[in-house]
């Protein structure tokens, strides 16, 4: 005879009067209830450094309301001998900016000028007037990059205003962005070759920090023409692909999640197709340590300053060292940008309008370009884009106490650690770098020329001078600076698909100023355009004087 398993239904309380447990449970009858609302903050398991949340206003966010005696449940009592107790970690808590050493006023020359006061029979500020003045400082500041001058909280500002009638449709924040991937992107076709280049001079290899040369004015044409005015690109686009761009626009957009400053791309979808276009006077002029640590005083006329200076030292640089007055290299169409009368003065560069399957009916057709040629080992032609890095104020700021260029001078260091000094560079203009890497890659180019250029007096800002060079293959570049391209064919890829989504008219693309996110607008029709009527005009009354 088998013997059956006998089976013991559990015990089933059943509220029959409402919902919700009937009572308590015999283990849980004599613990202690800490109480607290839905409103109240829980506090952390864990935090082994303090360091969570590094600004005076946040660091109370996890202390019980309840005060010492109301919350001493759960407290943990320990009544037996300490003193053999010993933390294993023994790591150097790291204090917050504004508990830094550098931070902190210069306190001998407050003394001394405590004294000087005293001695001229001028009255010290009251402590009430200082409180005054920190409370005062501290509601101007708000959230923000922490300002090193002012001791206090600054907000950057957006490329563009927001305004009113704008409606946001999508925030997508970089965590998520940084997570993206679209591996096994196609080789890009070439579809139309224009314009004409120069010869990299060699002989600026030789350069050093004993045997610089001074960098030297180069009056040329460069165009930085928008995708929605570029003729081949029109052109092109009654026929090839769906998705519109240009080699700068791409760049921003794939290095978004690098970036610190803000910035701003208006897309216009016209059917099934996607213009990607950059504003009047956005996207021309270079960021200056955008990426640092101790980014420089977050001055309006200074960084527009730096970010013009930046530019001229780049696109000088850029033409200076090629072999100029020799026959150019051509590709088979002309610059479509200027006229035969213009083409001396036009700058030396090479258009390479490219097409790329993004899978999932997107096409991509870009303009990219080559700024020079050079012979190779076998004397083949190289394409070959020019960049220059600028050395700007090496010293220490007697105001803030801090290095902009992280202490390292180049006339010291480039010629015997030029790899400490492109390291530096690398953490100061993370940015900047990935975007001339991802625009050399997308145009194809063969080689990246990097050249090292310094002021002649640190405070003049007009006079500089070539202090060496550096060359690299774009794509081992990429790998060095750990510039992951199929997480950058991933973010553009995710813009493309939430515009694609949308319906016929204009948006903007804006990355925050001070939160690691970016938003996309549903814009009118007419934004930004009394603003390319004005410059057209503007443009118009030039060529009249002219």
């Amino acid at each position: 005879m088998s013997k059956t398993v006998k089976f013991v239904p559990p015990v089933i309380n059943d509220n029959e009067t409402g919902w919700g447990p009937t009572g308590i449970p015999e283990q849980f009858k004599d613990m202690p209830y800490q109480p607290y609302a839905k409103s109240d903050r829980l506090g952390k398991i864990a935090d082994w450094t303090g360091s969570t949340y590094q600004d005076r206003r946040f660091q109370n966010k996890y202390t019980s309301q309840f005060g010492i005696g109301a919350g001493n449940q759960f407290a943990y009592f320990h009544d037996e001998d300490e003193s053999s107790f010993q933390l294993v970690d023994t790591t150097k808590i790291q204090r917050p900016m504004y508990q830094r050493a550098k931070f902190r006023p210069n306190q001998r020359l407050q003394r001394l000028r405590q004294q000087q006061q005293r001695s001229q029979g001028q009255a010290q500020p009251s402590k009430t007037n200082k409180l005054k003045d920190r409370k005062f400082q501290n509601q101007r500041g708000g959230r923000g990059r922490y300002d090193q001058n002012k001791g206090q909280m600054k907000n950057r500002e957006a490329s563009v205003t927001v305004k009113a009638d704008w409606n946001i449709i999508e925030e997508m924040d970089f965590p998520r962005l940084s997570k993206l991937s679209l591996p096994n992107v196609k080789e890009a076709e070439d579809l139309v070759k224009c314009g004409s280049m120069e010869t990299y001079d060699k002989t600026f290899d030789r350069v050093n920090v004993k045997n610089e040369r001074p960098l030297l004015p180069v009056d040329r044409i460069i165009h930085t023409v928008t995708t929605s005015d570029d003729p081949i690109i029109r052109r092109l686009s009654k026929t090839v692909g769906n998705v519109y761009a240009t080699d700068s626009i791409l760049a921003t957009l794939m290095c978004a999640t690098r970036s610190n400053y803000s910035w701003d791309i208006v897309v216009q979808k016209i059917g099934e197709k996607l213009f990607f276009d950059k504003r009047d006077n956005t996207f021309d002029l270079l960021t200056v340590n955008e990426t640092s640590n101790e980014p420089p005083i977050d001055d309006p006329e200074v960084l527009n300053n730096l970010a013009l200076e930046a530019t001229f030292v780049c696109n000088n640089f850029s033409q200076q060292v090629l072999k100029m007055g020799e026959e150019r290299f051509k590709f088979d169409e002309p610059n479509p940008f200027i006229g035969e009368e213009e083409e001396e003065k036009m700058a030396s560069v090479g258009y390479r309008y490219r097409k790329w399957d993004l899978d999932g009916g997107i096409t991509l057709v870009a303009r990219c370009q080559h700024d020079a040629v050079m012979q190779g080992p076998n004397g083949e032609a190289q394409y070959i884009n020019v960049k220059a890095l600028n050395e700007w104020d090496p010293r220490n700021n007697s105001k803030s106490g801090y290095q902009y260029s992280g202490g390292m001078e180049w006339r010291q260091r480039l010629d015997s650690q030029r790899g400490a000094v492109l390291a530096n560079e690398l953490r100061n203009n993370a940015c900047k770098l990935a975007k001339w890497t991802v625009q050399a890659l997308l145009a194809g180019s063969d080689q990246i020329k990097f050249g090292y250029v310094s002021r002649v007096h640190v405070r003049d800002d007009s006079n500089h001078v070539i202090l060496g060079t550096q060359q690299f293959k774009p794509t081992e570049f990429a790998t060095q600076i750990s510039l992951n391209m199929d997480n950058a064919w991933g973010v553009l890829r995710c813009v493309i698909d939430l515009c694609m989504k949308q319906k016929d008219g204009k948006y903007l693309i804006l990355r925050d100023p001070n939160k690691p996110l970016i938003h996309l607008f549903d814009i009118p029709d007419n934004t930004f355009e009394s603003e390319e009527e004005d410059s057209s005009e503007e443009g118009n009354d030039d060529d009249e004087d002219k």
